[in-house]
């Protein structure tokens, strides 16, 4: 593969990095202890993420428990849970907190599908572009005659051949993020 188009294939494997975490934080009946990754708790004065505080495990396949690894912890934890999007209650029995994630309604799959195929269409969105960041790069290599017409044509062709590989890639997931969340 030509060195030229490396920078752009590395920015297109962000791209899709960043959407398969995005789908992580997505949550499909399952518990996932990656719907806590994007959550801080103040700890003495500074934002850290919960796995950082505390020991988080899933005991059942519903259920995310929390243990804190100091006592004084409990509060700050449960009240960043409640303030943030997940949508569910913790309990807390004073050492841990669980959070028992309810099955979702039907409704609510087809609602998460959509976000699903939304953030894919977002993800498709970023590789264009990038597509279309390189070909510009390329035109004006070979307006500056540093290369000639036929390499630029060619590295037209690797950058899209790297744009539909990508492509293809993000479209699986979304379709393997869809049928997770649609299974019950």
């Amino acid at each position: 593969m030509d060195e030229r188009l490396q920078p752009y294939e590395n920015k297109m494997q962000k791209s899709f990095q960043n959407l398969m975490e995005e789908f992580g934080s997505i949550r499909a009946g399952r518990a996932n202890p990656h719907v806590l990754d994007k959550l801080r708790v103040d700890y003495y004065g500074t934002p850290t993420p919960i796995q950082q505080v505390a020991n988080v495990t899933v005991p059942e396949a519903r259920m995310i428990q929390i243990q804190p690894w100091e006592g004084n912890m409990v509060r700050a934890i449960e009240k960043a849970i409640q303030t943030s999007d997940l949508g569910i209650n913790p309990t807390n029995d004073g050492k841990l907190i669980r959070l028992v994630f309810p099955e979702l309604t039907e409704e609510r799959r087809k609602e998460l599908t959509k976000d699903v195929k939304k953030k894919g269409e977002n993800a498709k969105v970023a590789v264009r572009n990038i597509r279309r960041d390189a070909n510009d790069a390329f035109k004006k290599l070979g307006k500056g005659s540093d290369i000639s017409e036929d390499e630029v044509k060619q590295l037209e062709e690797g950058i899209q051949k790297l744009t539909d590989k990508y492509i293809s890639e993000i479209d699986k997931s979304v379709e393997e993020k869809s049928k997770e969340i649609l299974t019950v």
